[in-house]
Formats: C-alpha cells, sequence, structure tokens
C-alpha cells in the first residue's frame, strides 16, 4: 500500500486473524492493525497521518525520499570491468549499473527509466583542447519510499 509517499506492508496473523501492518523504508518503526481490509487501510492512513503530525509538533521534518544515490565500494578489477562495459554499450558507468540493478530488483512493467548516455568527449578545432559534453539526467519518476527518524507515539 502506498500513501503520501509512504510504503506500507501488511501479514496475516493466522491465530488471531487481526491483519497487522508497518511502514516499511523507515529507520523507526510505524506500525498498524485491522480486522478487515478496509479498516487496515484507514489505519494505515491514519498512522502515517499521525507520524506526519508529530513530525509537525516537534518542529521537525519527515525524513525525506531516497535521493538515489548512494556510495558503493567495490573491487577495483571489477570496477574496470563495469567501466569498460559501459564504455563498449556507449552508456555510463551508472546507466550500466542502474540497467543491472533493474533487471535484478524490478519487474519489466516498473522498469520505465531510459538509458542514460555516458559523458562524451568532443574534439575541438586543433589546439584548442576538448570539451566534455555531460550526460543528461533522467526526468522520469519511478516509486519511492520514505524514510524517517522520528519516533511515532502510541
Amino acid at each position: 500500500m502506498k500513501y503520501k509517499g509512504y510504503t506500507g506492508i501488511v501479514e496475516l496473523d493466522d491465530e488471531s486473524g487481526t491483519l497487522f501492518g508497518r511502514v516499511i523504508g523507515l529507520r523507526d518503526v510505524i506500525t498498524f492493525q485491522g480486522e478487515s481490509v478496509a479498516e487496515i487501510v484507514q489505519a494505515f492512513h491514519d498512522s502515517v497521518d499521525d507520524y506526519l503530525e508529530f513530525c509537525a509538533q516537534r518542529g521537525e521534518s519527515p525524513e525525506k525520499p531516497y535521493s538515489g544515490q548512494f556510495v558503493l565500494r567495490i573491487d577495483p578489477l571489477l570496477h574496470r570491468e563495469l567501466a569498460s562495459a559501459a564504455e563498449a554499450q556507449d552508456v555510463s558507468l551508472n546507466s550500466l549499473v542502474e540497467s543491472a540493478l533493474r533487471k535484478t530488483f524490478l519487474t519489466p512493467a516498473q522498469d520505465v527509466t531510459p538509458k542514460t548516455p555516458r559523458a562524451t568527449t568532443t574534439k575541438l578545432a586543433p589546439g584548442s583542447g576538448t570539451k566534455t559534453v555531460p550526460a543528461r539526467k533522467s526526468t522520469s519518476k519511478t516509486p519511492k519510499t520514505l524514510r524517517s527518524n522520528k519516533t511515532r507515539k502510541q
């Protein structure tokens, strides 16, 4: 389930017959529960609204969605091979890695981001050096999950 940029997941407690859920992608825990689908959806919405209200009362901003950037440390040999493969395919290293991750973690219906060409170097007139043309930024929108470090009062 999604609401106001937050994602909730729901499970069934077989013993009690109760649906219970939690908001994922947060450092702190926001939970909700209900007896029916309608109740669990409303409880999810209420919990997110309570969290946002709690942050506002404390004068704190709710945590922002993932930025789309993270640091990855890999073996230098693998880095070289990836960079060579990206150059051979005429794509940026980021696009090559993103494509591999998309194939692994997203379904074809979710994968709507076009490839971003790598930065290119253009030769200018003799003696005038070179000019680097940066790769375009993608303008497609993909689902994002918000994260938070605020604790909701229970």
